[in-house]
């Protein structure tokens, strides 16, 4: 059996087709577009470094293309990013992907949210232009490509993966996890506060860092979502991305990018300190630590 291709171009357009309808006016739609397509491309890249073969690179990039796929429905109905206070991102992407939309029937969210937001159009152009066949019906027509891609995109903002993921999947979940890790710390650089955590830039000066957050950092581990309750642990939890990023290839590109520090030197762009002095010290000390961390890896 020949190996498995994905024809890109068709994935690409079926790709800007299913985002077209919603609205690309809004920062948070216009962000997740963009950090969409670099995914796709840094897969690609972390996956060539690494030595994948031609077949292995097209499913990273592909699983990279739709790893939040689920996003686009989550801010047309909530206008979030959080997962707590919607619904999780990965679960509702795989439900486009593979069970024909069906959270949008489900009337526990459709009652959570405006009316003028459950509409049947968006709902049949979700099942009709979100499935898998509609990206790579190669891919969807393949049992161990189909099982792959859903297992990267459903796991791709888990805490941890599931033991029991076989050698090939894990591999491929891993270059997607590294591959959106090393994008979002991009957004403290390109990307406003209001646009991704909803609040002002006053507020999150004069945040505090939760202890939750602050032993995670030091333990060298990423931070659980139910551990980050303050603005500033957005900030440490990405820069503790760098911690676990799997692939050697992964660090070299974040480097090479330059955002690793950036949650510490000037996150989102500001310029002013932090108001809350505890903050200012405490983030001057995780940035020599995480330094010297990076340091000791390469």
């Amino acid at each position: 059996m020949a190996p498995l291709e994905i024809d890109r171009a068709r994935a690409r357009a079926a790709f800007d087709a299913y985002v077209a309808p919603y609205d690309a006016s809004n920062p948070r739609v216009a962000l997740k577009i963009e950090h969409t397509l670099r995914v796709a491309e840094l897969a690609e890249e972390i996956a060539r470094a690494q030595g994948f073969t031609p077949a292995g690179i097209d499913l990273c990039w592909l699983a990279g293309l739709l790893h939040d796929i689920g996003r686009f429905e989550q801010l047309r109905r909530w206008d979030t990013f959080n997962d707590r206070a919607s619904a999780d991102h990965a679960a509702i992407g795989v439900d486009v992907l593979f069970e024909g939309a069906s959270h949008l029937d489900d009337p526990v969210l459709v009652n959570v949210v405006a009316a003028a937001r459950a509409d049947d159009a968006f709902a049949a152009h979700a099942r009709e232009a979100g499935a898998l066949a509609a990206f790579a019906p190669e891919a969807a027509s393949d049992p161990a490509a189909s099982a792959l891609i859903r297992a990267a995109v459903g796991y791709h903002s888990a805490f941890r993966l599931p033991d029991e993921l076989d050698i090939r999947t894990r591999a491929v979940c891993d270059v997607v996890r590294d591959a959106d890790k090393i994008d979002i710390l991009r957004v403290t650089y390109t990307d406003d506060v209001q646009t991704v955590l909803g609040i002002t830039e006053d507020e999150l000066l004069a945040s505090a860092v939760s202890p939750a957050t602050e032993d995670a950092f030091f333990a060298h581990r990423c931070v659980r979502r139910d551990e980050r309750t303050e603005p500033a642990d957005y900030l440490v939890a990405l820069s503790c991305f760098t911690y676990e990023l799997v692939y050697p290839a992964s660090l070299e590109i974040a480097l090479d990018q330059g955002f690793i520090f950036q949650p510490f030197e000037r996150p989102f762009g500001i310029e002013r300190p932090f108001t809350n002095r505890a903050t200012a010290q405490l983030m001057n000390r995780m940035d020599g630590h995480l330094r010297a961390w990076v340091d000791e890896q390469i």
